[in-house]
């Protein structure tokens, strides 16, 4: 690294100096940051200041980019991940040093777990400063090691156009993940000798695997040609690699049945003939018992990990394991497959369907068909309340073909999973790190994403309560998202698990306290509506529904009921 060029500041506080512009002559480090994100094509920045990232946010003014104030920092790096996941662009979001870095680190660990590729942007004290324990300083960099790709701590300010080339590249290449980029306050307001975007980055140590080993995909081709039970099981990486298209087209010609990971919902349209739905604990029967009973599993773009797979060793038994990830890491780590696969998704699929053989499994069809139909869960919900499953397939079936759905966690996330209707949009939510208070900010960032578009987040009473602070952006900033609340006064999730666990010994999940949903709205200039039973579900959804703006739907759900 080249010398570092300190700024002036106390050892007990920061300096806030006066930071020229970049109309006039001398450029700063601020200055070459914005300038890199706005080579890299960036629109919005979400974040909240604070001295040590002021710099940055001084000279994003002469920018076109556009800044959101997001209410607290966890939620700027929420937004980010909802607009990367609906543009394919790495989100951007910017916080302060000390408890503004610190706050971000879980939306950080949230990307990382799903593969959601973010730059997150950190001020940071006086590099002169660094190790004495100044008012907010905090070693972020060496915090957030196991949740980034990697990270920056930028010593000088002539590295950062280098710096951030590599970042974006690393953030949205090979297994996709959020990198963390520390600027200290005075590289920020460092002159930058010339200015240099480069075009390309060139890294001895990152080489990623796109394209499949030609020789492995003519062994699965040849097993494929074998196989009378063949399934495909679709995680997040497809979504990822933009391979939807190429594996649906390939399960088509070959007539090979789908299930889907949590993550990979929306992989097929759920009522595609070939789609048997989301496998695991809280997945459909019916997809389990498929997958179970297969004898080739193709394994693309997904973990073999507990909550797709509770017992590994059983996906292994008695058939052929082809496990297909960009992340060579990933293959291999719960259960060894028979044909590991290291490349792209879409790559993969492409070179498959180039592939010559024939299979014929309608028998196999037609048996997964009468599990779907014999197998699929009965619910008996009490009249008096709002079925969860009932309403969210109703209020996927009216949603706009092109809709996103964003789903938070906890029972909202188990109903939404199991009874939201794919058809040609999204489907978000967090799988990995299970993150209450996801789905706002991520509507957020989808919905600027893509304002055209529409944009519904569902949440828990539990998990709303942990965004809901964010109405406030949605307000000030103009973004016009709808928001479902099911509400049962309970952590319904938790309370589920001690039922089954600690017959009914209930402990910390009463969310007696709550807002009164309907003020809050009010305070916020928000349109409310209330939904108590499924009497008038019909007309309430098209009331929710019929105009692109802002509205809270309550939803009143049985306190008692279980996914």
């Amino acid at each position: 690294m080249l010398q570092i060029v300190c700024g002036s500041a106390a050892a007990s506080e920061h300096t806030i100096e006066k930071v020229p512009r970049r109309n006039e002559e001398k450029m700063t480090g601020a200055d070459a940051i914005v300038k890199c994100l706005e080579n890299e094509g960036v629109e919005y920045v979400f974040g909240y200041p604070g001295v040590a990232i002021c710099p940055f946010y001084n000279s994003i003014l002469e920018s076109s980019i556009q800044t959101v104030l997001i209410r607290t920092e966890q939620n700027a790096a929420h937004a980010a991940s909802g607009l990367t996941r609906v543009s394919g662009k790495p989100g951007v979001c910017a916080v302060t040093s000390g408890p503004g870095a610190t706050n971000v680190i879980t939306g950080i660990a949230t990307a990382f777990a799903d593969s959601i590729p973010l730059i997150c942007i950190t001020g940071q004290v006086n590099s002169a400063l660094l190790g004495s324990d100044v008012f907010q300083e905090a070693d972020i960099t060496g915090a957030v090691e196991s949740f980034v790709k990697y990270s920056y701590l930028v010593r000088d300010a002539n590295d950062i156009p280098r710096i951030f080339k590599e970042a974006f590249h690393i953030a949205n290449t090979g297994r996709k993940g959020p990198v963390l980029i520390d600027v200290p306050i005075d590289i920020q307001n460092m002159e930058v000798k010339k200015f240099s975007y480069p075009e390309t980055v060139s890294m001895r140590t990152y080489k990623p695997t796109v394209k499949g080993n030609m020789v492995q995909i003519k062994k699965v081709a040849a097993e494929l040609a074998r196989a009378k039970r063949p399934i495909i099981c679709a995680g997040g990486g497809v979504l990822l690699s933009g391979g939807e298209k190429e594996l649906r087209t390939f399960a088509e010609k070959y007539e090979i049945p789908v299930v889907s990971t949590m993550m990979g919902i929306g992989v097929m349209p759920t009522k595609h003939p070939l789609y048997f739905g989301m496998v695991g604990n809280n997945g459909k029967p019916y997809a389990n018992r498929a997958m179970n009973e297969s004898d080739l599993l193709l394994m693309v773009g997904a973990r073999v990990a507990d909550r797709a797979v509770n017992q590994p060793d059983l996906i292994t038994n008695n058939k052929v394991l082809v496990h297909i990830d960009v992340d060579p890491a990933e293959i291999g780590k719960n259960v060894g497959p028979s044909i590991p696969l290291v490349g792209d998704a879409k790559h993969i699929f492409d070179d498959l369907l180039l592939q010559d053989f024939t299979c014929e499994h309608r028998q196999w069809i037609k048996t997964l068909e009468e599990y779907r139909e014999t197998m699929a869960r009965k619910r008996n919900p009490n009249p008096a309340y709002v079925d969860p499953a009932g309403f969210i397939t109703l209020l996927s079936e009216k949603m706009e073909d092109d809709g996103v759905y964003v789903a938070d966690v906890g029972q909202n996330q188990i109903w939404s999973c199991g009874y939201h209707i794919v058809k040609k949009g999204r489907f978000l939510t967090t799988g990995g790190m299970g993150t209450m208070g996801y789905s706002i900010p991520a509507a957020m960032g989808a919905k600027l994403a893509q304002p055209h578009r529409q944009v519904i987040a569902v949440c828990g009473d539990g998990s709303f309560q942990m965004s809901m602070m964010e109405l406030a952006t949605m307000r000030q900033h103009h973004v016009p998202v709808k928001i479902v609340v099911l509400k049962n006064n309970y952590l319904g999730m938790v309370r589920e698990f001690q039922h089954y666990n600690y017959k009914d010994n209930y402990s910390v999940v009463d969310l007696t306290g709550s807002p009164d949903l309907e003020k809050l709205s009010s305070a916020y200039d928000m349109k409310f509506l209330r939904l108590e039973n499924m009497a008038k579900v019909d007309e309430m959804i098209d009331e929710f529904l019929k105009q692109d703006e802002s509205v809270l739907l309550e939803c009143i759900i049985d306190p008692m009921d279980l996914v």
